[in-house]
């Protein structure tokens, strides 16, 4: 099999051909991000880079068998500014379309985030297939709604595995992972958010739960943080924290046991929570990200952990794509 991934990132789309057996001849990849690049190159080192996608000439590829991709989704998000076609990023997409008609794959794949449905409608014009949504809840402990457009017969997944927050933590973390005295004192300073904050999503998530959607957020991570053993002894409070939609009331804002998505920009859309009882919080590590990703634990550990956390928020959750991929096995 010849394949060919547009805004490969670190190759996701790889990984789960690789778990699932699939053979691949040629796997060609368009990326211009040198630390995702190096991440795929440390562990798919046959890897042909092929840089910036528009720049690819169709008629210097063999026949492509499979085309994968899964366009910048900034302008298309909820959690952005919703600038659609408009978007430079999105604009991207109709690369893929380009791609599409000239190598005329066997098969095709194509995620993105939730969007307007006039943006969906014009998606599925261009690929000629009906979306289909996917929580990647499903597959892990990380709420991450996704959209996918593919002629690849499977199946479409309704069983939760049952994975929470608490199965992918950690034991034992580094102490650089919590969350150190000023900024817990932003949350305990009184009822309203210090404004140095107040753009991270700083909202603790039930361990029993569903962790937010990763994003690759300005400082590297996704902001949400997990309820920990306090590493110096301190004790938290509960109090009432005020957001700009209103109060926390107390309660835990779960439906279903499940986390609400959590974005790098609207802070405002998220309840916040402390805990008592010799509890504080801290940050997803890098490798507790992976796991939310069903990526294979330290497949990133070439590259800084900010450079580590970014390409995890913008990768895909491998177990979803190799479900869908399953059917290329038929």
């Amino acid at each position: 099999m010849n394949v060919l991934s547009l805004f490969d990132g670190m190759s996701c789309g790889q990984i789960a051909l690789d778990q699932l057996n699939i053979p691949v001849e040629n796997y060609y990849a368009a990326e211009i991000d040198k630390f995702a690049i190096k991440v795929t190159q440390a562990n798919f080192p046959g890897t042909v880079q092929l840089g910036d996608v528009t720049a690819i000439d169709p008629d210097s590829l063999p026949n492509i068998d499979l085309l994968i991709g899964g366009s910048p989704c900034q302008g298309f998000s909820f959690a952005g500014k919703q600038l659609n076609f408009d978007d430079p990023r999105s604009k991207l997409f109709w690369e893929y379309v380009r791609l599409l008609k000239a190598l005329k794959p066997t098969y095709f794949l194509l995620e993105n985030v939730k969007m307007k449905k006039e943006s969906m409608d014009v998606i599925t014009e261009a690929l000629g297939v009906e979306p289909v949504a996917i929580n990647s809840r499903l597959f892990s402990a990380q709420n991450r709604p996704r959209i996918y457009w593919t002629n690849i017969p499977f199946d479409v997944p309704t069983e939760d595995k049952g994975i929470v927050l608490r199965d992918i933590l950690e034991p034992e973390v580094e102490k650089k992972y919590y969350a150190g005295k000023k900024l817990r004192e932003s949350y305990m300073g009184g009822n309203q958010l210090n404004p140095k904050y107040k753009s991270q999503c700083n909202t603790i998530y039930p361990t029993d739960g569903k962790f937010a959607t990763l994003c690759a957020g300005t400082h590297g991570y996704s902001f949400g943080y997990v309820p920990a053993p306090s590493p110096d002894g301190g004790h938290l409070q509960p109090k009432i924290l005020q957001t700009a939609r209103g109060y926390n009331k107390g309660g835990l804002k779960a439906n279903d046991g499940k986390t609400p998505t959590l974005s790098t920009s609207s802070w405002q859309h998220n309840n916040h929570l402390t805990y008592d009882g010799g509890l504080t919080y801290r940050k997803l590590t890098p490798l507790e990200c992976e796991r939310l990703q069903t990526v294979p634990e330290g497949y990133t550990n070439h590259v800084s952990n900010t450079q580590r956390y970014k390409m995890l928020g913008n990768g895909w959750t491998v177990d979803v794509v190799s479900h869908i991929m399953k059917g290329l096995t038929q």
